[in-house]
């Protein structure tokens, strides 16, 4: 008889925004006329940029042809995107990197939720509160974040509350752990950290051997030069740090998928009996067992958004969303709303007005608005009483949602 994993079962039945999505559907199908606007999940809506279009229609020809044809790629990515990477994304900014220490993937997510299994189950782990799904349910699925409460908390995580009070910035642990989960700029709030702030997180786990898990899936939208746009912008950070970035907002890629973790060689981590061992030929295995490697077009894409014309182009789109951004700040805070976020990220986190709970400010812009938000009350305890905006729709949608929100309130 085969058994199940058990921990699954310790999983809320629905993830968030497939709760979300029922909702949306069971008011469209009550409501079939309804014009619903959604700036609520965080999919793209601005189509792939020309550069990238061309790219991928040059290697699908290659893929046509014999001479030309590839069939499984190397696991850890294609040299021609690695290096372009390298030079673009690292290099530029002062850090260098081996080509070895990068690894491409089918995206953000799908790293940030696996590179777990390289941990022990009993590590110690930390997350910013409210956070980003996937990385507790991903540690869930294994038994490492315990049992959620009826507080939604699960019993082994070490929650880090980021609040109006602390500045939506989250103290540093009062206690040693053994993984921290860090995403900035960050979702869903859409705050970001200074340099001097993420540099006392680097300062953190070099004094207590702690693992930074770092999702800059958005560092693309960064506005500010006091933020960083990689961890390893700080000092120490190699030996600390893992670092996860993603072509899906910055580039168009949700429906494409592409992105790539960076493994420094001298992170390690440490065995029952004391022995070091480094991270980055232990990801490569696993990689190489449970991996076949993006696609050869999807790279070849990737590629095309470090050319001049990309560069230029997804440029123009990061910029478009950014100004979305903005007019949902402005139009928001002029109707009494008390909003952060949407400065160096494409997210906006919007406190609920009079105490309103999260799901029943959701419920009334979408049945009195007909407006999507996130409640969010789904990314963790500390977003009670919030809801995540989105800039990711057209300036038209955007524009029509926010005199709706205006007409409601």
């Amino acid at each position: 008889m085969a058994l199940v994993n058990e921990h699954f079962l310790k999983l809320p039945n629905n993830y968030l925004f497939a709760d979300i999505a029922k909702k949306v559907n069971a008011f469209k199908a009550v409501h079939p006329k309804a014009d619903v606007i959604s700036l609520g999940i965080g999919d793209v809506t601005q189509p792939l940029c020309p550069a990238v279009v061309e790219a991928m229609h040059k290697a699908t020809d290659e893929m046509a042809n014999q001479q030309s044809f590839r069939g499984y790629g190397p696991e850890q990515g294609y040299d021609f995107l690695r290096d372009a990477i390298l030079k673009n994304d690292f290099l530029a900014r002062g850090i260098r990197l081996d080509r070895d220490e990068i690894f491409i993937s089918d995206g953000a997510k799908t790293d940030t939720g696996n590179f777990q299994e390289l941990l022990r189950w009993d590590n110690s782990i930390a997350v910013t509160d409210p956070i980003y799904p996937v990385y507790i349910d991903s540690n869930a699925m294994i038994g490492r974040a315990g049992v959620k409460g009826p507080d939604g908390r699960w019993s082994n995580v070490i929650y880090l509350p980021c609040t109006a009070e602390n500045g939506f910035t989250p103290a540093l642990p009062r206690q040693r752990v053994d993984v921290v989960y860090l995403c900035y700029p960050n979702n869903p709030t859409g705050t970001a950290l200074t340099r001097s702030e993420l540099r006392r997180w680097v300062r953190y786990a070099l004094e207590n051997d702690a693992l930074i898990l770092f999702d800059a899936a958005y560092e693309a939208f960064i506005q500010h030069d006091d933020v960083p746009h990689s961890i390893y912008e700080i000092k120490g950070a190699r030996r600390v740090a893992i670092e996860f970035h993603s072509y899906s907002k910055s580039a168009g890629f949700t429906g494409l998928r592409c992105g790539y973790t960076v493994v420094p060689k001298e992170v390690s981590v440490s065995t029952l009996t004391g022995e070091r061992l480094p991270l980055n030929p232990l990801w490569n295995r696993r990689q190489c067992t449970k991996f076949n490697g993006a696609s050869y077009v999807s790279q070849r894409a990737a590629e095309a958004t470090y050319s001049p014309e990309g560069r230029q182009q997804t440029r123009q789109t990061i910029d478009y969303y950014m100004q979305n951004a903005a007019l949902i700040r402005q139009a928001l805070t002029a109707i009494g709303l008390s909003v952060v976020g949407g400065i160096d990220a494409p997210y906006l986190w919007v406190q609920t007005p009079r105490g309103t709970t999260s799901w029943r400010f959701f419920e009334q812009l979408l049945y009195r608005a007909h407006v999507v938000s996130t409640p969010g009350v789904g990314f963790g305890p500390s977003g009670e009483g919030y809801v995540r905006l989105t800039a990711f729709n057209s300036r038209e949608r955007t524009e029509e949602a926010l005199e709706r929100i205006r007409q409601f309130y």
